[in-house]
């Protein structure tokens, strides 16, 4: 569920207006959406959202009328060993399986609030279960608990796991027992890519960052060429040297584990020291730019600070055999990603098994 979603869900609730929620609780092999992907259909008729990309659509929006209308929540399940697959199944070869509800909750100003507020906050909802249970919902920060999943045994043991999936940024099922399951909805702030070096090549990465999703951050110790104009699809342009910078960050607690570090200044007075801060830390990637030669001399001057340079990604980027900066921004994007979703980096027609992992 994005902020669009959410923001058009609080209106409709606000307003006592019907209206239908579907929602991805998991999926297998190929689905194109991942678990809380949501689609909400309105009173008017109107959508917003998509479970699907399209394959079940529509069959997803007559579920949402019917709940709309005071049908009761529950799950259905859509793939290609339907036998209507061709129609409303899945023909990429996946299944995927939705939770649908009337739209709109109590718990709902208050998951709003912490998302505006930029705040980790998660959504649980039971999905499966005795029907005095399904359809509740209990909103999650690290240290407030609102709502109820109508038992207080329940709300204990999912408060203590749906807290660590939310500090882990991840959504998925919880289960309890033999027959009841909670989705856990994860909603954390864009995980941050921080981009040390006033280049094109930066200019570059930082568009295809904001494309990804990522808040990004231009940061260069030179300010004739750090400029908002230079780069303007960063969140923010920042003149200060990169390691004095980084530290302060993580000091301040705005670097994480799914932080990605992008070094691109490939001059050694800016590279090494920023490194050596990067290389101690718990981030997801950290890559630096450069030559083979370059690269070398870096490890040299990197084995002086003690500090091990195994996690480098360096030279950055996949071989993709492109030169212009948006080359090179897809080539590193694409080692961020297979990194992160433990991609191979090969050609897909050369790789057996599921294409979705």
């Amino acid at each position: 569920m994005n902020a669009d979603l959410l923001d058009s869900l609080l209106q409709a609730w606000s307003a006592g207006e019907r209206a239908g929620l579907a929602t991805v609780t998991a999926t297998w092999a190929s689905a194109p959406r991942r678990p809380g992907a949501a689609m909400l259909v309105r009173a008017d008729g109107s959508v917003v959202g998509s479970v699907s990309g399209g394959c079940v659509e529509g069959a997803a929006y007559e579920l949402c009328r019917e709940a709309a209308e005071g049908g009761p929540p529950g799950t259905a399940r859509f793939g290609v060993s339907d036998d209507d697959a061709f129609e409303v199944g899945l023909p990429c070869g996946g299944t995927l399986e939705l939770f649908v509800e009337p739209a709109g909750f109590p718990e709902l100003p208050a998951l709003a609030a912490h998302v505006t507020a930029g705040r980790p906050v998660a959504l649980l909802t039971c999905i499966e279960g005795p029907p005095d249970l399904l359809g509740t919902h209990l909103v999650l920060t690290a240290d407030e608990r609102t709502g109820s999943l109508g038992q207080q045994r329940l709300d204990d043991a999912a408060t203590a796991d749906g807290r660590r999936m939310l500090e882990a940024g991840k959504t998925g099922q919880l289960e309890y027992g033999s027959d009841v399951r909670v989705l856990v909805t994860a909603f954390v702030p864009a995980a941050r890519m921080i981009v040390f070096g006033a280049t094109d090549h930066a200019a570059a990465v930082a568009g295809i960052g904001t494309f990804l999703g990522y808040r990004v951050t231009v940061c260069d110790a030179r300010p004739v060429f750090t400029t908002a104009e230079r780069f303007a699809a960063a969140d923010e342009v920042v003149v200060a040297w990169p390691h004095r910078y980084l530290t302060a960050e993580v000091s301040a607690g705005r670097v994480d584990a799914r932080t990605v570090l992008c070094v691109l200044t490939h001059d050694p007075k800016f590279d090494v020291p920023v490194l050596d801060v990067a290389l101690r830390l718990p981030v997801a990637y950290v890559g630096a730019m450069g030559s083979r030669r370059t690269h070398d001399d870096r490890l040299r001057r990197l084995a002086d600070t003690g500090v091990d340079p195994g996690r480098l990604a360096s030279p950055i980027g996949l071989d993709l055999g492109g030169s212009t900066p948006q080359e090179t921004a897809v080539s590193i994007a694409a080692e961020i990603i297979a990194l992160a979703r433990g991609g191979t980096g090969r050609r897909l027609r050369d790789v057996a098994g599921p294409i979705h992992a």
